[in-house]
């Protein structure tokens, strides 16, 4: 597990939080059906550009709210962009995201609707680090994955892996393993929360060491 502390950004800003089961990394997707009226409300504003969002991970409680429920998550999260929307029928909007920065919960608290809203700081993104030997192996397996989804004749906007596809850059190819693979959330936090993009792949090789044979 690292100890590392991601440098944070000075300023802070206000943010929704959104609270899910698994973390979001940065350029992955996500897939949300919003029908909760704070989420309701939540995106309309996003959608009009008055509000930001990122998504944390639960430790305790449920997505959906319950009343009397305690709600506590981590304060290491992913700015969320979206980069679909659609709204099948009348209180529920489907969307589709894009992981974005990482950031800092400074603080939290709900407002009357019982959506979370935070002041973050907002942490470095990776540099581009190219991929040693001794692990393209895992670039070379997540290509081949690529090829194969590509080969079944998938729409863009179904395929599973945003474009484009950095596969010479350690830090997208851990992050892209990393939502991929079978781990625990835990283990998925652990990743999110390395600041080295090379310690990151190294750290699943450890894990997962069948990735790393070609």
């Amino acid at each position: 597990m690292s100890n590392e502390q991601p440098k944070t950004k000075l300023d802070t800003q206000p943010i929704a939080l959104f609270p899910l089961g698994h973390g979001l990394f940065p350029d992955g997707l996500l897939a949300l059906q919003l029908f909760e009226v704070r989420y309701l409300s939540m995106i309309k504003k996003v959608l009009k550009g008055d509000l930001s969002f990122g998504v944390v991970r639960l430790v305790q409680g449920a997505e959906v709210a319950k009343p009397g429920q305690e709600e506590v998550f981590e304060t290491l999260g992913t700015m969320a962009e979206v980069i679909v929307h659609h709204q099948p029928q009348p209180g529920l909007i489907q969307i589709r995201c894009r992981g974005t920065e990482r950031f800092r919960v400074q603080s939290a608290e709900r407002d009357k609707t019982g959506l979370w809203m935070a002041e973050v700081n907002l942490l470095p993104g990776d540099q581009p680090e190219g991929i040693p030997s001794h692990l393209q192996p895992a670039a070379n397996h997540l290509g081949r994955v690529i090829a194969d989804l590509q080969k079944q004749g998938l729409d863009q906007a179904d395929m599973p892996i945003l474009p484009p596809y950095r596969l010479d850059e350690s830090g997208w190819v851990a992050n892209r393993w990393a939502e991929i693979l079978p781990l625990s959330p835990q283990q998925k936090q652990v990743l999110l929360a390395m600041e080295s993009p090379l310690g990151r792949l190294a750290t699943l090789r450890d894990w997962v060491g069948e990735l790393f044979q070609d």
